[in-house]
């Protein structure tokens, strides 16, 4: 048990949140993460023990093109303001975890600089893949370079080379001894190598107890990533997509498979989100304002950590377009928000839900078991010795009554209510609003129990309520936002919406997300394709000589799975997993991760 088990996350993006400008001019410090001080003590009260807030330090842009590791960006402040920030947050319980950008730096990082400089006669020459001094950019450097996402601005780092390696392990023990800092969010760690992965954790283990590693993984089986040798966590982008379009089609039927497919993986504790920096608000992307509450009633319960997206927790909007991702990186003042737990119906819930997690251990360590389900009601337990705590959520627009299978208890409460129920037969009845969600527990479990109104607040037009809308949005290229952009992360997420009924076959619903799909456009080849399993697959022969991007689909599935089995054996849910992405731009960053 770690503090990481049992943390509920708050997520900020400084340079939004603070209004930084949107390009770095090196000048005089402006010390702007100084305003985010206040926030400390609004993160404590919605019921946050743990902040994700990144990226930080010093770079041309939007922060993921890193000029210097060791400099909090001049937009923000200086090292002392970091310094502080840090054990201002450690003063009221708060962990903080910061973005390690260890897969590529910027142009003006000082290797990159010197080879610049001095070409084949700079030291750093090998920090990088594949410069070719027989090439060149469209920044006529006089040499090319194998960058990151197609973009020049990002030059990959070559992460076998040992000097690299000592280098960002560096990086990380100065984290630690100059901001106290108690773990790192891995940017595009499902392209890092995994022997650099290995030895980051070496490092984890050496620099502080209970090191936390948790990287950004978009889709694939997590247990690659997390175990014993690599990270702890990674970003559960599987149960994201399923949150919100199972909500939007009325499909419970789609999370739960999902979370059965998680499970498959093994024991894993993934960080789950509804929304980030890099996905449109989960308010825009709900059809129906309502289900913010059971959208969050079940990311504060089901298996994993939650987090929450600044800004999210008062309900706040923010649709992805191809030229800009500032919609969803706003600046904020949170005076705007002083009495949002008292006003705000979103507020509101996210301070109660927090609550709970944090006097709920079987929340945080208990067993997971369905109880009932159909498309518009779901029901599960968490048990941990054995104490039973039961989630329901219903996302009809009407009231629904469930005959649950209770714990020892005599009497449970609903913590978001507090209504009482007796245990009748070993069983509760509960009835359980519209678009509502709640969390039973024995009675007396709780210290209080203070009812929440769930009701959604209205969105401020018509067109921002538009479904339609949103999954076009939402479902715009990754690509072109990022040549835009110019951002390191990786767009998740792709709108693979389905039917309700089609959702009701497990390979369907188990499908992870991935990148740059329209939702309608891609639905019923998505349902086709999953439906072949894995053993149906015949049998693709691989052209090497082939790009990547000249590859078929079936191409990429193939060559995929030959990288896998140079790692080792290849298990049929691995299988399926890889046949079950059918997205070209997807399996071809998927292919190309491989080294």
């Amino acid at each position: 048990m770690s503090w990481y088990n049992e943390a509920v996350f708050y997520h900020i993006y400084p340079l939004g949140l603070t209004g930084a400008p949107k390009q770095n001019a090196y000048e005089e410090p402006v010390h702007r993460l100084n305003t985010l001080l206040p926030w400390i003590d609004h993160i404590k009260e919605i019921g946050c023990t743990a902040l994700y807030i990144g990226p930080l330090f010093e770079s041309v842009g939007h922060g993921y093109e890193t000029t210097d590791y060791k400099k909090l960006d001049s937009r923000l402040g200086d090292n002392e303001d970091l310094k502080n920030f840090v054990a201002a947050c450690h003063e009221k319980g708060i962990k903080v975890i910061f973005d390690g950008v260890f897969n590529h730096t910027g142009r003006d990082f000082f290797a990159f600089k010197d080879i610049q400089e001095k070409h084949q006669n700079s030291p750093y020459v090998n920090w990088y893949c594949n410069v070719n001094f027989s090439g060149n950019t469209e920044y006529n450097d006089g040499f090319s370079y194998e960058n990151w996402g197609g973009y020049n601005l990002l030059v990959k780092l070559n992460q076998r080379n040992p000097d690299v390696q000592n280098y960002i392990c560096d990086v990380i023990r100065f984290w630690v001894s100059e901001f106290d800092v108690d773990g790192i969010r891995l940017d595009a760690a499902d392209v890092l190598d995994f022997d650099f992965m290995k030895q980051l954790r070496r490092t984890a283990e050496e620099v502080k107890p209970d090191f936390w590693l948790m990287g950004e993984v978009i889709h694939g089986d997590y247990s690659r990533w997390v175990n014993g040798s690599t990270l702890h966590s990674v970003t559960n982008y599987a149960l994201h997509k399923a949150l919100y379009s199972g909500h939007n089609d009325h499909n419970y039927f789609e999370i739960a498979h999902t979370v059965k497919y998680l499970q498959n993986m093994g024991d894993l504790d993934l960080y789950n989100f509804v929304d980030n920096h890099d996905v449109e608000r989960i308010y825009t992307k709900l059809s129906n304002k309502a289900h913010f509450a059971p959208v969050h009633v079940l990311l504060y319960t089901l298996p994993g950590v939650p987090s929450i997206y600044y800004g999210s927790e008062f309900g706040i909007e923010g649709r992805k377009e191809r030229t800009s991702d500032d919609s969803l990186r706003p600046a904020l003042n949170l005076a705007d928000y002083a009495d949002a737990t008292e006003k705000n119906p979103c507020t509101a819930l996210i301070a109660a839900l927090g609550k709970v997690r944090q006097n709920t251990p079987a929340l945080n360590y208990g067993s997971y078991a369905e109880l009932m389900l159909t498309n518009r009601q779901y029901a599960f337990a968490r048990d941990l010795d054995g104490v039973r705590v039961i989630v329901t959520v219903n996302n009809d627009d009407n009231a629904a009554s469930m005959n649950l299978p209770a714990g020892n208890a005599a009497e449970y409460v609903g913590t978001l209510t507090g209504e009482k129920v007796s245990v009748e037969n070993g069983s509760i009845n509960v009835t359980v609003a519209g678009n509502s969600g709640n969390i039973w527990v024995a009675a007396g479990d709780m210290p209080e129990y203070k009812p929440v109104d769930m009701a959604a607040k209205k969105p401020e037009t018509a067109s921002e309520n538009s479904s339609a809308n949103t999954a076009k949005t939402e479902a715009a290229s990754t690509t072109e936002a990022k040549a835009s952009n110019y951002k390191s992360d990786a767009e998740p997420a792709a709108e693979n919406t389905a039917a309700s009924e089609s959702a009701v076959n497990p390979a369907a619903s188990e499908v992870a997300a991935s990148n740059d799909v329209s939702a309608d456009k891609e639905a019923a080849a998505d349902n086709e394709a999953t439906s072949q399993t894995a053993s149906e697959k015949s049998e693709v022969t691989v052209d090497w000589t082939k790009s990547p991007e000249d590859m078929t689909v079936e191409e990429l599935q193939a060559g995929i799975l030959a990288k896998m089995a140079n790692n080792g054996p290849v298990t049929d849910q691995m299988k399926k997993t890889v046949y079950d992405n059918i997205w070209h731009d997807s399996l071809v960053n998927w292919l190309k991760s491989f080294r």
